[in-house]
Parts: C-alpha cells; sequence; structure tokens
C-alpha cells in the first residue's frame, strides 16, 4: 500500500488536484495496487479555516506519508495579510519541514504541442531537460532579511543569499547522479563574476564534479543561460542551480512547453518526496473548469517513479497523456485551431481512460 497525502490548496488546485486522483485510481484498478489517500489543508484554505497557512494536523498526515501531492496555493483575498501569513508561506513551511532540498522541474515537448511554442518549431523539436533547483536555501530562506526604517523617513529592505558547502554539496550530486541516467551532461548556473556565494557555489560544484569523472560540466552566468534557455534550449540536458536562479529559469522554461499547465515538478530529499505543478493557483480562472490539469497528473507520474520506484507505470502515464493529445484534445491553455477544446474535467476522464495493461 502507498500512502498519499493530498494538499488540493487554493484557486484552480482542487481541480486539477480531482484529475490527477482519477489517475490515481485508475492506475490501482489496471494494476492491482492500492493507493491510500488522506486530504490536508495548506495555503489560503487553510489560513480560512485555521488561521495558518499550514496547520499541525497538516503536518502530521504529510510527515506519516509516503509522498505528498500539492495543488497550488495563493489568491488576491489574502494578500492583505501580513507576508508571515500569506498562503505562500505554507508552500515554504512544508517544504522545509519535509526537507525536500532538491525540486526537479523536467521541461519536455510533446510533438503534436510544437505549434504551442512561440519558438520555431525547429528550435524546440529536441528539448528534453531538467533544472535541478536547490530548495530550501538561498536567498528565501536567507538571514537577515526584513524592512528597516532609516534617518530621513527613507527605508531599506534586505534578503540575504548564502549557501553553505554542504548545502551545495549535496544538489550538486543530485545533479550529477540524474545526469548519468540521462545524457551525461550538467550546466551549472551562478552569477560567479559578482556574487561571493555563486563564486562558493561554483568551486563546491567543481570539488563535487572530481568524483565524476564520466560526466560533462559546463558552468554558465544566470543571464548568459536565460539568454541561451530560449535560443538553443536542445543544447541543455541537466541545468543545476541555487533557489532564486531556479525559480526564473524554470517558469522560463514553461514558455517552450506553451503552458506552464504542462509543467509538473517533483521536490526530493532524504524520504518523503513533495510532487506539485509548476503552475500557480490562477484564481481567474477557478471553478470554471478551464484549467490544464497536465502538470498535475504528469506530477502522478514522477510520484509513480521517484517515490514508488514503478518506472514502469510512470511510462504508462505519460504515454497516456501523449496519446490524448495525439488524439487531438486541448485545453484552453493550448488550443489550437482544429483542436478538440475540452475543460479540465474532460480532460481528466480522456487521460485516465487511456490508462491500461
Amino acid at each position: 500500500m502507498f500512502k498519499i497525502a493530498v494538499c488540493p490548496g487554493d484557486g484552480i488546485g482542487p481541480e486539477v488536484i480531482r484529475q490527477a486522483l482519477k489517475i490515481v485510481r485508475r492506475v490501482g484498478e489496471v494494476f492491482h495496487l492500492v493507493f491510500e489517500v488522506e486530504e490536508c489543508l495548506i495555503g489560503g484554505s487553510s489560513i480560512d479555516q485555521t488561521g495558518k497557512p499550514i496547520c499541525s494536523e497538516t503536518e502530521k498526515i504529510v510527515q506519516n506519508s509516503d509522498a505528498v501531492l500539492l495543488g497550488a496555493v495563493g489568491g488576491t483575498q489574502w494578500d492583505h495579510l501580513d507576508i508571515a501569513l500569506r498562503p505562500e508561506r505554507g508552500l515554504l513551511a512544508i517544504r522545509k519541514l519535509l526537507h525536500v532540498y532538491s525540486n526537479l522541474r523536467p521541461v519536455r515537448i510533446f510533438p503534436s504541442l510544437t505549434a504551442n511554442s512561440p519558438l520555431r518549431e525547429e528550435i524546440i523539436r529536441n528539448v528534453n531537460l531538467v533544472i535541478v533547483r536547490e530548495l530550501i536555501s538561498g536567498i528565501y530562506f536567507g538571514e537577515p532579511k526584513g524592512i528597516e526604517n532609516l534617518p530621513g523617513g527613507q527605508r531599506r529592505g534586505f534578503s540575504t543569499m548564502s549557501y553553505t558547502t554542504e548545502e551545495v554539496e549535496r544538489i550538486a550530486r543530485q545533479a550529477f547522479d540524474l545526469a548519468r541516467r540521462r545524457k551525461k551532461k550538467v550546466t551549472s548556473v551562478d552569477k560567479a563574476n559578482v556574487l561571493d556565494v555563486s563564486r562558493l557555489w561554483r568551486e563546491t560544484v567543481n570539488q563535487v564534479h572530481q568524483s565524476y569523472s564520466d560526466i560533462q560540466l559546463e558552468h554558465r552566468y544566470i543571464d548568459e543561460c536565460a539568454m541561451r534557455l530560449v535560443k538553443s534550449p536542445s543544447e541543455f540536458d541537466v541545468v543545476l542551480t541555487g533557489n532564486m536562479f531556479g525559480d526564473i529559469l524554470s517558469d522560463e522554461a514553461a514558455i517552450l512547453a506553451g503552458s506552464l499547465g504542462m509543467l509538473p515538478s517533483a521536490s526530493l530529499g532524504e524520504s518523503i518526496a513533495l510532487y506539485e505543478p509548476v503552475h500557480g493557483s490562477a484564481p481567474d480562472i477557478a471553478g470554471e473548469d478551464k484549467a490544464n490539469p497536465i502538470a498535475a497528473i504528469l506530477c502522478v507520474a514522477m510520484m509513480l517513479e521517484n517515490s514508488f520506484n514503478l518506472t514502469d507505470l510512470s511510462l504508462v502515464v505519460e504515454r497516456a497523456v501523449e496519446d490524448t493529445l495525439n488524439d487531438g484534445y486541448r485545453t484552453a491553455d493550448i488550443h489550437q485551431v482544429g483542436s478538440d477544446l475540452v475543460g479540465c474535467d474532460k480532460m481528466g476522464d480522456l487521460i485516465a481512460s487511456k490508462i491500461h495493461q
């Protein structure tokens, strides 16, 4: 039996998670597996019911699970709250709680969707890369941080970007290990020409690389890498970087696939992993059956592989998504002239129907 903690979250989160759970149930039925699912609160929904972006009950549930599936958090109705109480704090807290220091964000272009990308087909045709982002250190967690009042009515905001060698070593090892299962190439991204913390990052990555002589390692500055990612994305295989740079690059990479609704992610640590779509809560379309559930469904595929060691079944889910797209079905964000427009719920049903022995 596999225990899954499910945090639907806010906005379109509950809608896309419902479709992901259809896939979980279908995989269980077809392949005679038992998945135990327990739902819990996070983000704005948790604030509304408990006053906190993450509550002790949720913490207990996720810590007793084998994997966590999360929708999305946030919405304008909570923007008036102090930053320490906003929905996004629940997301940062659950990452820290589970100690998931490595975020994997695969970017794969389905052949039937090349026309959705703003880039020319010949540029994106062979794109298949993974961004490995350090997740629980760097500028989002560094101390000191805050806003202070200065003489003369001025104010100063400050955030600290810091990394220890241990934090860089563990994420670098994960990137190199992943590269061994792929094309054996790692691109480490930093700003070592300006930032001391990036110089430490680069030195440490080079030290770790000494134990991976079979892997090709290159270094790129964040600005140059951002340019190459849209100019020649097929150059990349495994992209290793810190928290803030990884946040920026992974969202930029979404343009390659034509929609954030296509991109899943996995946050890995020593034990329990967290799976969530790259997209946000999209409150403007929440409840309208317009959301694209494919990213959430591909999160299930990543969960089957990384948490449950069911790689063959992960491929079954990926093929179900590709077959459905090849049949011409599209949600609004990836709709093309001549394709069949369907809602979130229907897309989940269609993909689930493609899962078989």
